[in-house]
C-alpha cells in the first residue's frame, strides 16, 4: 500500500505517536482477524486494506488469524477461501505462527492456553462461573443508568469455582448450564463491563479440534489473549467494538499480572484497540448471516456469484485486485459512518479496465447484415487497446454476412440517430461503409435481416470522396465468429437500502433483473478466452471470462460494468 493522503488518518498519527514514544519494540504489529464462518466481502476488504496497509507503512508485519470460536458456522471451506481472497487482493501475512504457515494463527491453537489464563483469574478471585440463565442475567445485568445486581454466584470460593470450570471442561453439565464470568463491575454504566462472559458451554465439534472442547471462550475473551500472545501492538476494529474496548484492556492488564505479554527489544508490547467506521454501500447487504440465507435459499448461485459483494463475487466479475483497493483508498478512514455508492467502485474498476483490458467486438443482440455486393473474406486490422500502443494490433476476420446489434438498426430514426437506417450510410468499425438498400422482418414483426452494399472506395473506414459518415457500429463476420453465452448483471436489490424494514424483509427487494443471460456472437479470439481474463466489448462494456464455466470453444463472459456512466468522484 503506497501511502496516500488519505493514509494520514488518525489510525496512522495513533500509530505514529507509539512508534515515536518507542511502546512497539522496534516493530508494528498488526493483524486481521475474520471468523471462518463465511466468505469475506467488500467490508472485510477494507479492513484487510487498513490491517495489512499500516503493518506495510510501518516496515512491520499483519498477522492473518482465524478466529475459530464458533465451531457450529466454521469449516475449512470458509477457512482456504479467506486465504485465497487476501492474497488475491495483493497482501500477504508475515511473522512467526503456530500452524507451520509463517504469520498465519489459528485462535483455536491457542486453546489450551486460553483455559489456563481463565484457571488463573479464578484462583485470583478475578472470575466466577455463574448459572443464570440467559433472561435471569439480563434482570441481573439492569439498565446503564442503573446499577446491576451481583450473581448469587459472584463470591463462590476460587476453589469451588474451578472445580465447576473442571466439571464444565469435562462435559457434566448442558448448553447454557453454567458460563464462567469475568468479576469487573456491575454498576459500570457500560453494560459490556458488567462481568461478562468469558466461556460458554457449546458440545458443538469443531471443525479442526473434533470434540476435544465443549467450552468455548468468547470473542471478547480470546481476542486480546491472541493480540497479547502474538506480540500484535495496534488491533483495529470497527467502530460496534468500541464499546467492547475496556473489556480489552481489562483483559491486557490480567495477562500483565499474569506476566504474559510479549517482550520484544526490552520492550513489553501491550496491545492496543482502536476503532473505525465500518464500510457501508448502499444497494448491498453485508451480513455474512443473511449472505448465507441469499446462498442456502438459492436465490444466488452461491458464495462467488458475480452479483454477491463477496471478494470472490467480485472477483468472478472480473472486478480487479487493484480497483477495489483503490476504492478502499478514495473512501478514507474515519470514525463517521457513511454510506459510499457503488458507482465509485465502478468507477474505479472502469478507470484500470480501460487503461488495462483488451478490445475485442461482441454482439449481444444480433441480426443478421448481409452486404450483398460484397465477395470473398478480408481482414480487419484493430488495436488490442488504443490507450497503451505496445499491446499491439489484431485481425478480425470480414466478409458477406456480418452481425450487428440490433440497437444500430432503427427503421424509423429517431432525432440525432446516426447509426444504420433506410437509405442511410454507417461505418463498420475497422472496415468499410455500407449503405442500407432493403430490410427483412419475421412473423412478429422483428427485422430479420438487413441488406446493403458497400462502397468499394472506403476499404479501411474512409469515404474515397471525402464526404462524412457520423455512425461508426461494431460487427462480428458470421463465418468465423463464435457463439458465447453473456451473463449481464445488475444490482442484486431494488432499494437502495435493503435493510430498510429490517433483515427478516430484506428479500423482498430481491431485483428479479439482476441477471440476464444472452447468446451473443464474438469475434474469434474471444473463442479461447482465458478464465478471469478481462476484455472491454467495443461499445458495450468490461467482460470478464467466467473463471469456472467458461471453457475453450464455448466461452461465458460476465459483464464487470458497463462501459460508462454519469457517476463522477469527488
Amino acid at each position: 500500500m503506497e501511502e496516500s493522503d488519505t493514509s494520514r488518518h488518525f489510525l496512522r498519527q495513533w500509530i505514529d505517536a507509539d512508534v515515536a514514544a518507542g511502546r512497539t519494540g522496534g516493530k508494528v504489529v498488526t493483524r486481521f482477524p475474520p471468523e471462518p464462518n463465511g466468505y469475506i466481502h467488500i467490508g472485510h476488504a477494507k479492513a484487510v486494506c487498513v490491517d495489512f496497509g499500516m503493518a506495510a507503512l510501518f516496515g512491520g508485519e499483519c498477522h492473518l488469524r482465524l478466529d475459530d470460536t464458533n465451531p457450529a458456522k466454521e469449516s475449512d471451506e470458509y477457512a482456504e477461501n479467506i486465504k485465497n481472497d487476501i492474497r488475491w487482493l495483493g497482501f500477504k501475512w508475515s511473522g512467526e505462527g503456530d500452524s507451520g504457515e509463517a504469520g498465519f494463527y489459528n485462535a483455536s491453537n491457542m486453546f489450551d492456553q486460553m483455559y489456563a489464563i481463565a484457571e488463573e483469574l479464578i484462583r485470583r478471585g478475578q472470575a466466577y462461573c455463574c448459572n443464570l440463565g440467559q433472561d435471569e442475567w439480563k434482570e441481573y445485568r439492569g439498565v446503564p443508568d442503573k446499577p446491576g445486581r451481583a450473581s448469587p454466584s459472584r463470591d463462590t470460593s476460587p476453589e469451588r469455582n474451578l472445580e465447576i470450570f473442571h466439571d464444565m471442561r469435562d462435559g457434566k453439565y448442558a448448553d447454557g448450564e453454567w458460563c464462567l464470568r469475568a468479576k469487573i463491575d456491575m454498576a459500570s454504566p457500560n453494560i459490556h463491563f458488567r462481568d461478562p462472559v468469558l466461556y460458554r458451554i457449546r458440545h458443538v465439534s469443531h471443525y479442526h479440534l473434533g470434540d476435544k472442547w465443549c467450552v468455548y471462550p468468547m470473542y471478547d475473551f480470546a481476542h486480546p489473549i491472541e493480540d497479547a500472545l502474538e506480540g500484535v501492538t495496534h488491533s483495529m476494529c470497527t467502530l460496534e467494538f468500541e464499546v467492547h474496548r475496556p473489556l480489552y484492556d481489562w483483559v491486557v492488564d490480567r495477562l500483565d499480572e499474569q506476566g504474559l505479554l510479549v517482550v520484544r527489544n526490552g520492550v513489553k508490547v501491550r496491545p492496543q484497540q482502536r476503532e473505525f467506521a465500518r464500510l457501508n454501500i448502499t444497494w448491498t447487504v453485508m451480513s455474512k448471516r443473511l449472505l448465507l440465507k441469499l446462498v442456502e435459499e438459492k436465490h444466488v448461485a452461491g458464495w462467488d456469484d458475480p452479483r454477491m459483494p463477496t471478494v470472490c463475487g467480485m472477483r468472478r466479475r472480473g472486478f480487479t485486485p487493484g480497483a477495489i483497493r483503490e476504492f478502499c483508498d478514495r473512501i478514507g478512514v474515519s470514525k463517521m459512518e457513511s454510506e459510499s455508492d457503488p458507482a465509485l467502485l465502478e468507477w474505479c474498476v472502469r478507470e484500470e479496465l480501460n487503461r488495462t483490458a483488451l478490445r475485442r467486438m461482441a454482439v449481444l443482440d444480433p441480426v443478421k447484415l448481409v452486404i450483398d455486393n460484397f465477395d470473398g473474406v478480408r481482414e480487419v486490422e484493430l488495436p488490442n487497446n488504443p490507450v497503451d500502443e505496445s499491446a499491439g494490433m489484431r485481425k478480425v476476420p470480414f466478409s458477406r454476412e456480418i452481425w450487428i446489434d440490433r440497437a444500430d438498426f432503427m427503421e424509423v430514426p429517431e432525432k440525432k440517430f446516426f447509426r444504420l437506417v433506410p437509405g442511410g450510410e454507417v461505418r463498420l468499425r475497422g472496415a468499410c461503409i455500407v449503405k442500407c438498400v432493403s430490410f427483412e422482418k419475421d412473423a412478429d414483426g422483428r427485422i430479420s435481416e438487413i441488406h446493403c452494399t458497400w462502397d468499394e472506395g472506403s476499404w479501411g473506414g474512409n469515404a474515397p470522396d471525402g464526404r462524412k459518415v457520423k455512425g461508426t457500429i461494431h460487427w462480428v463476420d458470421c463465418a468465423s465468429g463464435v457463439p458465447a453465452e453473456v451473463r449481464l448483471y445488475d444490482r442484486l436489490f431494488t432499494d437502495p437500502d435493503p435493510m430498510k424494514e429490517g433483515s427478516e424483509n430484506y428479500l423482498k427487494f430481491l431485483n428479479p433483473d439482476s441477471l440476464k443471460t444472452v447468446t451473443a456472437y464474438v469475434e474469434p479470439l474471444l473463442g479461447d478466452a482465458n478464465p478471469g481474463e478481462s476484455f472491454q466489448f467495443e461499445r458495450t462494456g468490461y467482460f470478464c471470462a467466467d473463471a469456472v464455466d467458461s471453457k475453450p470453444g464455448k466461452p461465458v463472459f460476465n459483464r464487470t460494468v458497463t462501459l460508462k456512466d454519469g457517476y463522477k468522484p469527488a
